[in-house]
């Protein structure tokens, strides 16, 4: 169920009868055709025990069920829209960036101390996104936001990638990520808040930065 892109700030999504999709709830700019929209207290395919994880987490946003025989425009705060297409692969996306995802892809949550122990955690403190991020797994779109636009950087094998924690959204692939410090980087090429941490991102995969230190 891919979207198309309308602009830089909406996506158009076809709606066909026995499929489904989820939003963020209020996304729906307009919408041709029998299309329903209904609350959803799960969201995806990750099944009971991952909703529970994710409303421990603090890491649940409102969602609603996309249902019918149409086509659907989403938009929402005037965010830049990035589609992502997924191919059996899983993205890692923080949840309030979530704009619309295929209802096949699979939901979770990670827990970022998994991945960089205690300075995963500390990265999640130090970009005020918390403990946990969303997982979406499978294969499917996703439209993702972002604050003034967004550009894909790769990531190979030998090669790792350093982001400013508040300037990242999302990354996907075989992609580990660790909070290292750089002594006065911030102060030197940074508008953030003065901590001197950069998110280093090594392995196979793609991330996703925002043209913006703005949380939405």
């Amino acid at each position: 169920m891919p979207f198309r892109e309308i602009g830089s700030k909406m996506v158009e999504a076809r709606v066909a009868p026995g499929q489904r999709m989820f939003s963020q709830r209020g996304a729906m700019i307009a919408y041709r055709g029998e299309v329903s929209f209904t609350p959803s207290i799960q969201g995806g395919q990750g099944g009971i025990g991952s909703m529970i994880g994710r409303r421990l987490a603090g890491e649940a946003t409102a969602l609603m069920t996309v249902e019918g025989d149409g086509t659907v425009l989403f938009g929402h705060g005037g965010h830049h829209v990035e589609v992502v297409e997924l191919s059996g692969d899983t993205l890692c996306v923080e949840a309030d960036r979530l704009l619309a995802f295929d209802g096949t892809l699979e939901q979770g949550t990670m827990f970022m101390g998994s991945q960089g122990g205690v300075m995963g955690m500390v990265r999640g403190q130090v970009t005020g996104q918390g403990l946990f991020t969303t997982t979406l797994s499978g294969h499917g779109s996703v439209a993702v936001m972002a604050h003034g636009g967004v550009i894909r950087l790769p990531i190979t094998p030998g090669r790792p990638v350093h982001v400013d924690p508040q300037a990242y959204v999302a990354h996907h692939g075989d992609v580990r990520n660790k909070l290292s410090t750089a002594l006065g980087w911030r102060d030197m090429v940074g508008r953030g808040s003065g901590e001197a941490f950069q998110l280093e991102l090594s392995g196979q995969g793609e991330v996703f930065v925002q043209a913006s230190e703005e949380k939405l």
